[in-house]
């Protein structure tokens, strides 16, 4: 018996491939899936089911698609808000055997209506069970976020208290298998490993501990941000995605082909943070690889070109693959040359000033005409502390809310530490601000320096 991780970086994914007796399954595939057949190979397996804890809102389902490789069923739950077209419903209490390992499955909702985990045994060795997968309802150190039925929000956020409570009867003895891992948007704290048992989050997980009212009230006083790309996965998950592409490194373009794009296409900087304030495409994003996940569906629609600037294929090719597995795959190509030779070639380009902890200082102290600090942290993070005389928006939401501000103005633009500063910069340059710069270092260093 085994129990393989799968994990996804970036979006923190975590899926899973469980093998017995020859036989295996697979619970929550991503989209390139090919990673679970070759696997089950290896181990002598052959996968025959495919269980999906939820109607995931941040990656695309690999389960049709894998099922389509392997001959496997997939098995869903029920209420998923329309029907899962490649999936048969399961339901509380249903039991699946693969040797002596026994998988139960729970309806657990809460973070969405079709939740599930599931619940697994060693038959040769006692009655507890010796895991749980469990989805988006308990992750290590923090539990789902229920802010995606916003009209019932007090409802579902009992009902995952509840499903919370259901899973950790299951006993302290049964290891946590979660579906996403720290640095997910889907919770706030989650701690920064990936293994734990029921009992050790039942002692140290803070949410596990509320009383019901206490944990509702909590959770109504979050506040979660959803991209617009969520609308697309909730679709093709229902639906069923196509299969990524076989080739996932984009081609290389020239600079006369570069050209030649369209108007629509998205030119998008995957670049380090410092390679892009030193010099970039007038017009890119700046969205270092490792940040697409999170922020690549606030800014490219669905369908639209998009060409990546990229160091070389490598860095290219890490780009692409996080854009494929949030279904943001018109991938024109990408273009790796240096900034020199883009000059050289005709190609215009900018670069963003950067300010120091001390200059930020002292412009409050001497501030310049018209001149503004714009704090691009998340809502939970502004609230918490702030610069006195700064200004909010959201890096993601910055975009559609430009016209909150004006394009006559100074702004320099923070986060914590100056990556998502870069990102927000570079937006307000693309929609025709001029006068930006980039405070390096952010409310870190101005804490550092308090």
């Amino acid at each position: 018996m085994f129990v393989h991780k799968v994990k996804s970086e970036g979006l923190s994914h975590l899926s899973y491939l469980v093998g017995n007796d020859g036989q295996a399954f697979v619970v929550d595939p991503r989209r390139d899936c090919e990673i679970y057949v070759e696997e089950a190979a290896r181990a002598g397996c052959r996968i025959t089911h495919i269980f999906e804890t939820h109607r995931n809102e941040d990656l695309i389902s690999g389960a049709p698609i894998l099922a389509s490789l392997t001959g496997a069923r997939v098995l869903h739950g029920p209420n998923a808000a329309g029907d899962v077209a490649y999936a048969d419903t399961t339901r509380d209490g249903d039991t699946f055997e693969f040797g002596n390992l026994r998988v139960r499955v729970l309806e657990t909702p809460g973070h969405t209506d079709d939740s599930l985990s599931f619940a697994i045994y060693d038959t040769d060795f006692g009655e507890d069970a010796i895991g749980v997968f469990t989805g988006d309802a308990l992750f290590i150190g923090d539990v789902g976020r229920t802010d995606f039925y916003p009209d019932r929000a007090g409802e579902v956020a009992g009902m995952l208290c509840d499903s919370l409570q259901k899973i950790l009867k299951l006993g302290d003895q049964a290891l946590v298998y979660p579906a996403h891992g720290a640095g997910s948007v889907c919770g706030d704290n989650m701690a920064d490993r990936e293994f734990s048992s029921l009992g050790y989050e039942r002692k140290h997980n803070d949410m596990l501990g509320l009383s019901r009212n206490d944990f509702i009230d909590a959770k109504l006083a979050e506040h979660h941000y959803q991209p617009p790309y969520f609308r697309l996965m909730e679709k093709l998950n229902l639906t069923g995605a196509e299969p990524a592409p076989v080739v996932v490194t984009p081609r290389p373009l020239s600079p006369a082909e570069f050209r030649k794009l369209p108007a629509e296409t998205a030119i998008v900087d995957v670049r380090t943070v410092s390679a892009f304030l030193g010099a970039h495409l007038p017009g890119s994003l700046a969205i270092p690889a490792p940040m697409i996940p999170a922020f690549a569906g606030w800014y490219i629609e669905p369908g639209q070109p998009v060409v990546l600037v990229a160091s070389d294929p490598g860095q290219a090719r890490e780009a692409a693959q996080h854009l494929i597995r949030i279904g943001l795959d018109n991938l024109t190509g990408f273009l790796t040359t240096d900034m020199p030779e883009w000059s050289a070639r005709g190609l215009p380009f900018h670069s963003l000033p950067v300010m120091h902890v001390d200059d930020i200082r002292e412009r409050f102290r001497n501030p310049p005409e018209n001149w503004q600090l714009l704090d691009v942290r998340s809502k939970t993070e502004y609230e918490e502390e702030a610069i006195e005389g700064s200004v909010h928006i959201y890096a993601g939401e910055l975009a559609d809310n430009t016209d909150q501000l004006d394009k006559a103005r100074h702004y320099t633009v923070m986060c914590a530490s100056g990556a998502r500063a870069t990102i927000a910069a570079s937006v307000l340059e693309r929609a025709g601000f001029s006068k930006v710069d980039v405070f390096l270092g952010s409310f870190g260093a101005w804490k550092s320096t308090d």
